[in-house]
């Protein structure tokens, strides 16, 4: 007689939007219009294009295949390594461009935050760093807006370096520029004594050669509160959920000294890559280790809203028009540079929405 044992519980009711068959998508944003982008960094997959448009179930090059053909002599206005997409509500994608393939010094001069008009799928703007902003060890991760303070707003973005310090790199929309807060603060670092597991297995760097090497990166998750007035962010190796307020981020008065004595610690919300807020103040974060989706209401009060096996490494994360909840699975810890050279993933990868009856957080009045 066949005994069927109890099981672990799976919740949370999950749909497929799209499948990939070809390179590992990280990034995914939802427009104000419901229109989705993706983007594909170049980790070793074929990548034919790092920024795509899904359009009647396929994939196009965004804004132009042209622009996602590496320029040698225009790397200003073409994009080599795209991590992160994000729509603001107000009819801009913006485009984070690490500009480092394979997790590669950036390329001189290549990283960048491009503003694409939604309207006309044309380039309108390109930010650019200087080399006290991006370092020889800066890999930008993810980016959020804020279009209420100043005269054209701030972005926030993630260095989630693996082998430099970490920080959260604030960008004045209107002039450029740029520079960066908690530089190698305990709150943008890797928790050294994270020891991530997924799929029951120990998350580790592991060579060709035999050798390995503990998993570490940065800040990498990061959100925005529905006023503007905290970010929320989280190293990718750490299970600690941290926030600052904005103002005295932008506030270069504050020494980076005295800022991190600013910054608040909301506990253990498990291991996330991404993470994003809603107009309730929710905020959505992945845990990687569990195949768990995680909301952590403004009390701190957190559930588990979604736990399934086919959550495996849930990336970016977007809130569309239609109130649900979109994210990447990508298996990102199924690749051969964390198994011997050996790529275990399998295809497809995922874009996967749920329901959660919110809408996302604005980002301007």
């Amino acid at each position: 007689m066949q005994i069927m044992l109890p099981s672990e519980e799976n919740f949370g009711k999950i749909e497929a939007v799209f499948l990939f068959d070809g390179a590992m998508p990280t990034g995914v944003t939802v427009s104000e219009t419901g229109r989705i982008f993706i983007c594909f960094p170049k980790w070793g997959d074929d990548v034919i294009f790092t920024v795509a448009e899904i359009v009647q179930d396929t994939l196009q090059p965004y804004p132009s295949i042209n622009a996602n053909l590496v320029s040698p002599s225009n790397i200003t206005m073409s994009f080599i390594s795209v991590q992160s997409v994000v729509a603001d509500g107000k009819g801009t994608l913006w485009v984070l461009d690490t500009a480092a393939p394979n997790f590669s010094e950036p390329i001189k001069g290549g990283a960048k935050l491009v503003a694409v008009d939604l309207n006309t799928n044309t380039i309108r703007r390109v930010y650019r760093f200087t080399e006290d902003v991006v370092l020889p060890t800066t890999y930008l991760n993810d980016v959020r807006f804020d279009f209420r303070v100043g005269k054209a707003g701030y972005a926030y973005i993630t260095d989630s370096s693996s082998r430099g310090p970490g920080a959260i790199i604030v960008v004045d929309l209107e002039t450029g520029n740029a520079f960066r807060r908690l530089n190698g603060a305990n709150s943008t670092s890797p928790d050294p004594y994270f020891l991530p597991k997924v799929e029951g297995r120990i998350l580790m760097n592991r060579n060709k050669d035999g050798s390995t090497s503990p998993f570490r990166l940065a800040s990498d998750g990061i959100a925005i509160s529905p006023d503007g007035k905290i970010l929320f962010f989280c190293p990718l190796t750490s299970r600690h959920l941290y926030s600052i307020s904005t103002a005295a981020l932008r506030d270069r008065t504050i020494s980076d000294m005295n800022l991190q004595y600013l910054v608040k610690y909301w506990g253990e919300k498990g291991a996330s890559d991404g993470m994003i807020t809603g107009t309730k103040g929710n905020l959505y974060a992945g845990d990687y280790e569990n195949n768990s989706i995680r909301k952590i209401l403004p009390n701190g009060i957190m559930e588990t809203i979604a736990h399934d096996p086919r959550i495996l490494w849930p990336d970016t994360f977007s809130i569309g028009p239609d109130q649900c909840l979109y994210f990447i699975v990508n298996q990102l810890h199924r690749q051969a540079r964390f198994h011997h050279g050996k790529d275990l993933r399998q295809k497809p990868y995922s874009l996967l929405r749920m329901r959660i009856d919110e809408s996302p957080a604005p980002t301007f009045v």
